[in-house]
């Protein structure tokens, strides 16, 4: 799916129906929407909107009228993802989930000892915390123009030369002669690394109907979220029985194995396949009539690569249900990041606990994280209740106002028993726990409102949301030990708090106003809330 945001995927109940999956599958259908509106005047619905949009089967009956022969997946033979066997399915998921992961662990496995270059270089903590920032500012700025070059050379081409500059780039760490090696080259190597990132769901979707896709999607989903909290546990121990250095060799060797698996990742993306097919029947049958939908409607690279760069920093001024929901996003984000850094001051500092047992401390988050996917049925009922008369975005607000709330207890709970010894580190591992559970509420309801917002423009708006979430969790490492330790741990921790507390209530705003706004805006979709009574006189009326 050229334009469909990883967390189209993810969210569930999906976002997108199974008519406008298609669309993005077989088209852009964000960066060519203006142009299909001067097509005809049929009506597309994607996102909830009635626009004088053709659909696709309106397209290909135009080009067919204008002579061209429309290239299309063969039922039964094979040629489409989606009727691969079982087994190749799962190999592209699994190895495309360990890309993922090793992306994930990459972000976060050296903050397990974080002081031993600076000892060993004689620089400033804060220097060496830039290896953290630089790799994830990498991932905002890098999906600006490596998602779009997916749409012209493909996923599987995008993976190996990503996975391959992420490895080698990776490589300067283990034998850094001094702090700016580390720092410059996590620079490139988070770049690199972004490239997975926003074509790994898009993988799993190509090849797994939205009803098969639960399975594969929580692998997947399980290496993004938790990955980061494993590199602490791996790191900590790697730098505390072998030193830093070994911390890097170790994601070196698990990048090298990731990358072997991408020589046998096959192409996925269903415009680039069937490119391949039209352009082989071109030259066989000596007929340039054999074209793609895709071909026939794509707009320049040039004007791809300008919607790419332009559009989600427009959207990110404009929208104010992308400019809130994105603070709020970074906020949890940079909270993610902190904790890989505020972490080890309550556990090693001040409770005396070495690097590897500050890791396994980690396994709080992770398990808050796996606790929420126990919520899924719960939430699943309350979407279906509320949108018995029809689906609007702020039916998956629920989520989120329950996270909303359980964050700030989170961040309270870490400030006041963090501080001290003589608390129980069981008491901050539960307010890791706390925060595991809710940092998913928020971010997976808050995800899934911004595409069932702006469905016609969901790249867009998820761009948006990744380059001003990264680089404002990318500044974390630089104020965090500064912040605990002037402020000292226990205020630090309840500014936290209170942050979270003061924008907790844009949840409930959006639940309640989120119509209104929508009406005024030309990108957001129009659906309203029916209530009963009108669902009622509706159906008495018909």
């Amino acid at each position: 799916m050229p334009s469909e945001p990883i967390e189209a995927a993810i969210a569930y109940p999906p976002i997108l129906s199974e008519e406008q999956e298609e669309d993005f599958r077989t088209l852009d259908a964000e960066n060519t929407i203006s142009r299909r509106s001067t097509h005809g005047s049929a009506t597309y619905t994607g996102g909830h909107s009635p626009r004088r949009v053709p659909t696709v089967h309106d397209l290909e009956e135009l080009h067919t009228k204008e002579g061209y022969i429309i290239v299309k997946f063969e039922k039964g033979k094979g040629e489409d993802p989606r009727e691969w066997s079982n087994g190749k399915k799962w190999y592209i998921t699994v190895a495309t989930a360990t890309l993922c992961l090793a992306v994930a662990l990459g972000s976060s496995i050296i903050t397990g000892d974080m002081t031993g270059p600076a000892k060993e270089f004689g620089e400033r903590q804060i220097i060496i915390n830039l290896t953290v920032t630089c790799f994830v500012m990498g991932f905002g700025i890098g999906p600006l123009f490596l998602a779009p070059l997916s749409e012209v050379y493909g996923r599987r081409p995008l993976y190996f030369v990503s996975m391959f500059l992420y490895f080698i780039f990776t490589l300067p760490g283990p034998l850094a002669k001094n702090a700016a090696t580390l720092v410059v080259t996590r620079m490139i190597a988070g770049i690199m690394a972004s490239a997975p990132m926003c074509n790994v769901g898009g993988s799993i979707a190509d090849v797994w109907a939205i009803e098969d896709r639960g399975g594969p999607m929580a692998l997947f989903s399980g290496t993004l979220f938790i990955g980061p909290c494993l590199g602490p546990m791996i790191g900590g121990w790697i730098g505390e029985r072998a030193g830093w250095r070994w911390v890097y060799w170790v994601l070196f060797i698990f990048l090298g194995v990731s990358f072997l698996l991408t020589f046998f990742i096959p192409e996925t993306l269903a415009p680039i396949i069937l490119r391949k097919k039209a352009e082989k029947l071109r030259k066989e049958r000596n007929d340039e009539r054999y074209k793609t939908l895709e071909e026939l409607e794509k707009l320049p690279f040039r004007e791809t690569i300008t919607i790419a760069l332009v559009r989600p920093f427009a959207m990110l001024f404009q929208e104010p249900i992308v400019i809130f929901m994105t603070f709020y996003l970074s906020f949890v984000y940079s909270l993610l990041y902190l904790l890989f850094f505020a972490f080890p001051i309550a556990f090693s500092k001040i409770r005396g606990f070495g690097e590897g047992l500050t890791g396994l401390t980690f396994t709080s988050i992770m398990l808050g994280v796996l606790s929420a996917g126990f919520f899924v049925p719960t939430q699943e009922r309350v979407y279906a209740h509320v949108t018995r008369n029809g689906t609007f975005p702020e039916a998956r607000l629920y989520p989120m106002m329950v996270g909303s709330i359980m964050m700030p207890i989170a961040l309270f709970l870490f400030a006041f028993t963090g501080a001290y010894a003589w608390v129980h580190w069981i008491a901050v591992c539960i307010s890791g726990f706390v925060f595991g559970f809710a940092m998913i509420l928020l971010y997976v309801s808050a995800n899934s409102y911004i595409i069932d917002s702006y469905s016609d423009y969901a790249a867009s708006a998820m761009a948006a949301k990744t380059f001003l979430r990264s680089e404002i969790g990318a500044m974390v490492p630089l104020f965090v030990d500064p912040m605990f330790n002037n402020m000292g741990f226990q205020y630090a921790g309840l500014l936290l708090a209170l942050i979270a507390v003061a924008i907790g209530p844009i949840a409930f705003i959006f639940f309640f106003y989120g119509e209104r706004i929508r009406a005024k805006s030309k990108r957001a979709t129009q659906t309203k809330r029916i209530k009963d009574e009108d669902a009622i006189f509706e159906k008495h009326r018909v």
